[in-house]
């Protein structure tokens, strides 16, 4: 009887942490990713991913149950070159024929000071999953049909070579580091929404 007792109680506090969180929905259409890389240690190609998914569960009172799931369609790329973005998409860069998705999945979330935050989980590109830190800002509103938003802004930097991205026939091409721009808007859930 007390094991039963005990099961009911765990399931009401499951319930009441899944009450407590809203979920965001990742808007696609006013979402996307930018990077920025150097070229012969001269100049610097910026390009982003266009096609970017995912879920953003917000709890406003204890930010630490917050979580941030990500993707990104690799082939999505863009640098505003066609050739150079065929090479990206490559056995030499992406490989997104074998690798379609870059992922991030987030352990923890933490609040900094004011709009500051800092997610903090795991970054897969290609075959590699490596953890990383994710500096960010949360700004909230609402759409034009009154839902809820949410807007973030984040930064980070990889090194590409962790990431089996390690194409550079001199050495000097290209840069190993890679500077990454996120710029996320997210909408509440309909079901939230509504209750």
């Amino acid at each position: 009887m007390n094991k039963i007792i005990l099961l009911v109680i765990a399931v009401l506090a499951t319930s009441s942490f899944a009450l407590a969180s809203d979920t965001y929905t990742i808007d696609g259409a006013h979402s996307s990713v930018g990077f920025a890389v150097k070229h012969m240690g001269i100049s610097t190609v910026r390009g982003r991913f266009t096609e970017v998914s995912g879920t953003i569960l917000l709890d406003e009172k204890a930010v630490s149950n917050s979580s941030v799931t990500a993707a990104i369609k690799a082939a999505s790329v863009n640098t505003d070159n066609a050739t150079r973005d065929k090479h990206l998409n490559s056995l030499d860069f992406l490989d997104t024929a074998a690798y379609p998705e870059i992922r991030f999945q987030s352990t923890s979330v933490r609040h900094v000071d004011g709009d500051k935050y800092v997610a903090t989980g795991n970054l897969t590109i290609r075959d590699v999953t490596r953890r990383v830190e994710i500096p960010f800002t949360l700004a909230r509103g609402k759409g034009m049909k009154g839902d809820r938003r949410l807007g973030i802004e984040g930064t980070l930097a990889i090194n590409r070579y962790d990431y089996h991205v390690s194409y550079d026939p001199t050495g000097v091409v290209v840069g190993k580091e890679v500077k990454i721009e996120l710029s996320l808007e997210a909408s509440l859930e309909e079901t939230k929404a509504t209750r």
